[in-house]
């Protein structure tokens, strides 16, 4: 009789469900269709703003309760929200989590471990952008899987740093380093966490850790006082967001491989592809600040406080947004774009290839790995190469200035250093949007296309600066400065 009427509730269930399901898409699929968005999209972006009331929920019933309800919450939030976006495929983020966690435990704190996590979790990703690859830019499961991979290859590192002599590691070393063993719970809840699952921000295992166990707090023993600086992120994206969807329409990369492109003058190439190069990146920003209030709502944006005794929430900042809209240099936009992403490369690659004994090498490998990170396309490549050249030729252009005493002083006349400015930031705009061209238009044949339209100019411009600049240097320079700097 059970089994009859469970065949019953089950006959009625499945159409209702399917019936469901088919309303979430259609209506879904209309709202995104009248916003001018896609429905995956439109998915993201309700994701990322879940955060939210999710976040709101942590703080008033589970804030200071075990820590494996809020394992299990956070593990749950963020499989729903990948089942919400991906579908099935959220079995692949799910795959690794546990690949990950028996790698812990049966190859313990060696490098073999180490290793093992970095080529697998590494060689899963890159699979996963070959066989789901397309000429365009899709949201799909491999977008919140690079946030993953990172997090993942960190979490192996840092549980091998745990097993050695705290005297062998540095100060940063030792405070990231794993002392315990993480429980396959503590994994899901590190990786899944819903204010981070789909865009970053990076964070540790042990940040994530003091946020369960309530240490995350500017009042000791109660909830965060964060709400307002949450308030302040989420604003502060939402002023983005709104900027970014009203200018989308009229300002695309599409744009850049038309016709129309090519038959305006060259000046005005130039100019579009400065102004479209900055608004941009104006989407990731959007994403990262709306993130990060919901890191901050949490408590895992607490870190610490200033001397003066307020509390600092910028422990998973990933834009610091005046820097950014403000200076004039390659090196500003990498120091206040995407931090967390930068800070984990600098962690757990470029310092980990000291034995080379090479800076710019190692810079180099550490720009090689990023483009990787990104994808197989040709376009990642090329971006990440304009900017190890870029930085390069900038911190050449840095210390030829220095160490002129005549361009020292042109530089330091105060009424022409707006005019100053005003060129610098020029040439930061109109080459971060021509290494950014490469960047969205991923493939070779639509990158070189724009190139050619404007006489591959970043690539001549810098290029001829970096041979040009030692020579200059050496004819602008007093032969009392180089003394001095040489002692």
């Amino acid at each position: 009789m059970a089994s009859a009427v469970e065949g019953d509730v089950g006959k009625v269930v499945e159409p209702i469900w399917g019936l469901w399901s088919g309303f979430e898409e259609l209506s879904l699929n209309k709202l995104a269709t009248s916003l001018g968005a896609s429905e995956q999209a439109l998915r993201l972006i309700i994701s990322i703003f879940l955060g939210y009331p999710l976040a709101l929920f942590y703080r008033h019933y589970l804030f200071f309760k075990d820590s494996y309800l809020i394992h299990l919450f956070h593990a749950f939030t963020g499989l729903s929200i990948a089942y919400f976006n991906f579908g099935y495929q959220f079995y692949h983020s799910l795959l690794c989590v546990i690949l990950q966690f028996l790698i812990l435990r049966l190859m313990g704190r060696t490098r073999t471990a180490v290793l093992t996590t970095f080529c697998l979790q590494m060689a899963y990703l890159l699979a996963g952008y070959y066989y789901t690859a397309t000429g365009n830019y899709d949201i799909k499961w491999t977008m919140p899987h690079c946030v993953l991979t990172l997090k993942l290859i960190g979490l192996a590192v840092d549980y091998f740093d745990g097993g050695r002599n705290q005297n062998s590691l540095s100060s940063e070393q030792q405070k990231y380093a794993i002392r315990g063993v993480p429980s396959l719970l503590e994994v899901a809840g590190f990786s899944y966490f819903y204010g981070a699952f789909l865009v970053g921000p990076q964070f540790s295992m042990n940040h994530y850790m003091k946020l369960v166990q309530g240490q995350l707090t500017d009042i000791p023993g109660k909830m965060p006082n964060s709400t307002v600086p949450a308030l302040k992120r989420l604003s502060l994206g939402l002023v983005y967001l709104v900027g970014y969807t009203l200018l989308s329409p009229h300002i695309t990369e599409d744009y850049l491989l038309t016709e129309d492109y090519e038959n305006h003058p060259f000046w005005f190439r130039c100019m579009y592809m400065l102004v479209w190069g900055k608004f941009v990146l104006y989407k990731y920003v959007t994403c990262w600040l709306v993130t990060e209030g919901v890191c901050i709502l949490t408590g895992l944006g607490f870190n610490g406080f200033e001397e003066n005794g307020k509390a600092k929430w910028d422990a998973c900042a990933n834009m610091k947004v005046w820097l950014f809209e403000t200076n004039p240099r390659f090196t500003g936009t990498i120091a206040s774009f995407n931090i967390n992403t930068n800070a984990w490369v600098a962690r757990y690659f470029f310092k980990r290839l000291k034995f080379l004994g090479n800076k710019e090498l190692s810079q180099g490998l550490s720009l090689l790995f990023l483009a990787l990170w990104h994808g197989l396309h040709s376009g990642y490549l090329v971006c990440f190469q304009m900017e190890f050249l870029i930085v390069i030729v900038e911190k050449k252009a840095a210390n030829l200035i220095r160490d002129s005493p005549a361009l020292s002083n042109l530089a330091s006349i105060t009424i022409l250093q707006p005019f100053f400015y005003l060129v610098q930031q020029t040439i930061h705009w109109l080459f971060l949007g021509y290494s950014m061209t490469a960047f969205c238009l991923f493939t070779w044949d639509k990158w070189f296309k724009v190139y050619k339209s404007i006489y591959f100019l970043g690539h001549v411009f810098f290029l001829s600066l970096l041979f040009i600049l030692p020579y200059i240097h050496k004819s602008m320079v007093p032969r009392k400065e180089k003394l001095k700097k040489m002692e």
